[in-house]
């Protein structure tokens, strides 16, 4: 019998349609196809998720979350309508009712409070990505208390890079790939960036460069590292400053670069015990002085022809003024940061940190490189080519969530600079609409008027005292605290107190807490256990002590249970969304780009967007910029504020095809805008002109490019701050000078840690004796903050998750892996399942966060490993210090920023009997949208 060959289909249709548009599986924001197939109804629905190859951020490259999004969108766990309370906070009894009648009720709740009192809304959002959008709404309904998740994230990085040299890793910039050629990543996780990374790292190990990863914990991008320091969590910044220290010794500092672009030749007064000690010198209209040194005269620091003297001195009417260098020099060379000195805090040998400040030198200085490409300065010299110096560095959450992350992340920022590898070839390199100097931001603004808009944006960089959030008898003007002397430089806000400080009634009580994708329940809070004690808690009358409680997001996660008033939200693609060069850029560095998502499928349940619900809302409430002056909506939706909402005249959320469809940047609403954007795969992106690639913040070319986007209203060369002077000044108020002064008790806190050159200094907490050792929580590549755990995918790599111990640790313990311990804190105690971990600071455990849940939530069964062998180190750290016996609120944050000091935890460790599931448990909230069936198909195509 003849063999016949069996009819294959070997090039099957995988999709009938391909509908392009962004991930929102982190905040990556890669470019993604989405494949649908029609069903059996005719209904398209999503077959699979791949990457975008023309998209410039991923090009191509996707990862386990972005391909997981197909589960986002068949969750069990999505919110199905808006939810009524109806039985006690935190016990998930809600019912169901229409958008009419919750948006009746949310008007009737915020309507009295803008008309009387606006700052009694607290209107907060977790990882959205439409800030710019939300604030404005906010602003223009008046409160002052608004602010997104960066307070307790890595608003440290940002701030200390804002005022440092105009922005800071990750959105901001991203390294010069195609040139590094040594890459130091420190503190950096798997979650954020990833492919980008990924991608990066792939390309410079090919050519030979080298990856050294300083982190505590070994695992992602820093197993890929070529070499790997285990640093003692919160010693960054001492480790830096020794690295300073070393290359300053050396004379392996760009001196040039340093005086041409950065105020390290600008003067400082030496006159102790003066309202002018510590400032720079300035002309009459204000710009910093320098001496020429051609000349020896003072002049501008951008006056054309001028050479600043990095060794120059100068004296006036008394007075001897220092250039910046000077003061580092006194400072960085002292043995206080030799590498012997610090290698026992550190945990990180001397001979290790000369190794790593010498390579660090041998590279920037000695594999020089120059582009034949020439550019102008801000002074107007032509220079024939760029000079690289190719080292880079990438930095995350692991040096910023300490209660010395700021300093530390300056220490890293001026690392950078010293070396002359900040917007040259090889080096770190800003994305645009960065860089941006600290002084062109905005400030903060509380000025509250009953019916009308706030005075301004809510959130923005202070240059002094002046610029506080204070109201007229000195007491805070937001219920966060931020901009105030606790924390002057809190540019992000802090949503980690808010609850704890609305509860307190400190510094007022508020009336409604309205919360947009925040969990505030469970894995985003400090205290978890004492917040939800806090939502549920009532006063002698037997009333709510937050009386209002409004929560958006599109599943039931546990804040849910939380809420008076649920307004379910839309997944990913289902809605709307803008990333904005007004809000999270998604650019690279050769190039402006921003990109939007768009409904590739409609919702089958009773949901919206929520940008669209705050529309609808401000609509109802008649809020200036979203009402008509005949009271009609401005706006149908988000969609439509998306494509005819303008700033400024010609400036708006989107750069695309402007006007008439041929304008990038700026340019008259074009009602074809979102079109273009599907058409093109979601993005827009225009190149920067090759003169203008480098350089940024000096480079004449670039500045010009800027403004005709819209970047900039004019050019806005400025030097890197080395020595930033806003600092300096708060530390002048507590030294008496000035007219608005700090609290007493706060005077020696701002003198000491409000240092214009970057300092460390130690952040063990007081309470924590006899709890010796380091607790550090990270999220993993296959997750993104909460979500990944109902993902049916994603849960199969991280359905539960241990506490990771170094071998040290595990052998004094007498533990072993399967082994059970209680981890204990000065504020609580856990008890869960131990596993080995050799590549780990021999004094720090660590462990995935966001992977325990509450049962109940996320349409979990209550058996299910998230809820009985997962567990959240969160309940070990709370939102304020032990009490120190003088009767105050000492918050657990940066004293500059007020940035959540989640990695400074310390804990014992005890081994015990196994018990049966994961402790602390808490009773099972009522789900409201039920559990999930035991296996999740569905059938796509015909």
């Amino acid at each position: 019998m003849a063999y016949r060959q069996p009819v294959l289909e070997t090039s099957p249709e995988v999709s009938d349609e391909i509908r392009r548009t962004t991930c929102y599986m982190c905040a990556c924001r890669c470019g993604i196809n989405v494949h649908m197939k029609s069903g059996p109804d005719g209904k398209k629905r999503v077959a699979y998720i791949e990457g975008n190859r023309d998209h410039p951020v991923n090009k191509g490259v996707l990862c386990a979350k972005g391909s997981a999004g197909i589960m986002q969108v068949n969750a069990p766990s999505r919110l199905r309508a808006p939810l009524k309370r109806v039985g006690p906070r935190g016990s998930g009894e809600f019912e169901e009712i229409s958008w009419d009648e919750a948006m009746e009720i949310a008007t009737g709740w915020l309507k009295p409070l803008r008309e009387e009192a606006p700052e009694k809304l607290a209107f907060f959002t977790g990882r959205d990505q439409s800030q710019s959008f939300t604030g404005w709404w906010a602003q223009q309904f008046g409160t002052p208390n608004y602010a997104a998740h960066g307070g307790f994230c890595s608003v440290n990085m940002a701030t200390a890079g804002i005022y440092t040299m105009g922005g800071a890793f990750w959105e901001f910039g991203q390294p010069d790939w195609d040139h590094t050629k040594l890459f130091l990543l420190f503190g950096v996780a798997e979650d954020h960036d990833s492919n980008p990374i990924k991608m990066g790292i792939g390309k410079i190990k090919a050519r030979g460069a080298r990856v050294i990863g300083v982190n505590p914990v070994r695992t992602g991008y820093n197993a890929a590292a070529d070499d790997w320091i285990g640093i003692t969590p919160g010693t960054d910044g001492l480790f830096i400053l020794s690295l300073v220290h070393e290359l300053m010794k050396a004379g392996k500092i760009d001196l040039d670069y340093l005086a041409r672009y950065t105020n390290a030749p600008c003067l400082v007064a030496e006159a102790p015990g003066s309202a002018q000690h510590g400032l720079l010198l300035r002309d009459e209209g204000g710009k910093t002085l320098v001496i020429d040194r051609a000349s020896g005269k003072l002049a501008p620091f951008d006056r054309p022809g001028v050479r600043p003297d990095l060794t120059a001195t100068h004296e006036q009417d008394g007075v001897t003024y220092r250039p910046v260098l000077h003061l580092m020099a006194d400072r960085y060379l002292s043995t206080d940061y030799a590498p012997e000195t610090v290698a026992g805090r550190c945990g990180i040998p001397a001979d290790k940190i000369r190794a790593v400040a010498a390579e660090i030198a041998r590279v920037a200085f000695d594999e020089a490189f120059e582009l034949d490409r020439e550019w102008t300065d801000f002074r107007g010299e032509t220079h024939k080519t760029m000079v690289g110096r190719p080292v880079s560095f990438h930095a995350m959450r692991g040096i910023s969530a300490h209660a010395n992350g700021f300093q530390s992340c300056r220490a890293l920022h001026v690392l950078q600079i010293l070396l002359g590898t900040v917007e040259v070839p090889g080096g770190f390199r800003f994305k645009p609409p960065y860089p941006k100097p600290s002084h062109i931001h905005p400030k903060p603004h509380c000025g509250v008027t009953p019916g009308a808009p706030l005075d301004g944006p809510h959130l923005g960089f202070v240059h002094g005292p002046e610029d506080l959030a204070l109201r007229d008898d000195g007491s805070p003007a937001r219920i966060d605290k931020a901009f105030t002397w606790e924390n002057p430089m809190s540019a992000h806000g802090l949503m980690h107190m808010v609850i704890s400080n609305a509860h307190a009634g400190d510094p007022y009580k508020i009336d409604t807490l309205f919360m947009y994708m925040a969990n505030m329940a469970w894995n985003s809070s400090m205290n978890t256990k004492g917040v939800m004690e806090m939502l549920t808690d009532t006063d002698e009358s037997g009333d709510y002590v937050i009386p209002r409680i409004i929560y958006s997001d599109a599943y039931s996660s546990e804040m849910v249970a939380y809420a008076d008033l649920v307004l379910p939200d839309a997944t990913y693609l289902e809605r709307h969304d803008c990333i904005s060069l007004l809000d999270r850029p998604i650019c690279e560095a050769d190039a402006m780009a921003d990109a939007i998502r768009w409904p590739v499928i409609e919702p089958d349940r009773n949901v919206k967007g929520f940008q669209s619900v705050l529309i609808d809302l401000g609509v109802r409430l008649a809020l200036p910029g979203l009402v008509s002056e005949d009271g009609s909506a401005r706006y149908a939706d988000y969609a439509d504020y998306i494509v005819n909402h303008e700033r400024k005249p010609g400036i708006g959320p989107l750069a695309g095809w402007r006007g008439d469809g041929t304008g990038a940047g700026r340019g008259a609403p074009n009602p074809e805008q979102l079109n273009r954007y599907i058409d093109n795969g979601g993005f827009f992106e225009t190149h920067i002109p090759a003169e203008a690639s480098y350089y940024k913040p000096w480079n004449a070319a670039y500045q010009d490019w800027a403004v005709s986007m819209g970047l900039f209203d004019s050019p806005q060369p400025y030097l890197f701050q080395l020595y930033v002077e806003p600092l300096r000044r708060f530390q002048l108020a507590a030294e008496g000078h000035g007219e608005r002064q700090p609290p007493d008790h706060l005077r020696e806190r701002i003198k000491t840690t409000m240092d214009p050159l970057p300092i460390w200094y130690e952040t063990d907490q007081q309470g924590n004796e006899g709890f010796p050792v380091n607790a550090l929580t990270q999220r993993p590549m296959a997750m993104y903050h909460s979500w990944g755990s109902q993902n049916a995918w994603l849960r199969q790599l991280h359905g539960h998750n241990p506490l990771y111990m170094p071998t040290r640790l595990m052998r004094e313990h007498g533990l072993k892996d399967g082994d059970w311990a209680r981890v204990s804190s000065p504020h609580g105690e856990i008890t869960v399942p131990v596993m080995e971990m050799a590549a780990l600071n021999d004094n720090t455990v660590w462990t995935w966060n966001a992977i325990g849940k509450r049962k109940g939530a996320w349409a979990l069964e209550e058996d299910a490993p998230e809820a009985t062998r997962g567990f959240l180190l969160n309940h070990l750290i709370h939102e304020l210090l032990p009490p120190r016996g003088d009767g105050l609120r000492w918050a657990n944050s940066d004293p500059i920023t007020g940035q959540a000091a989640w990695f400074d935890l310390k804990v014992k460790i005890e081994k015990v009997a196994a018990p049966t599931e994961s402790q602390p448990v808490f009773p099972p909230i009522k789900s409201p949208v039920g559990t999930g069936p035991k296996r999740l198909r569905w059938k796509v195509g015909k």
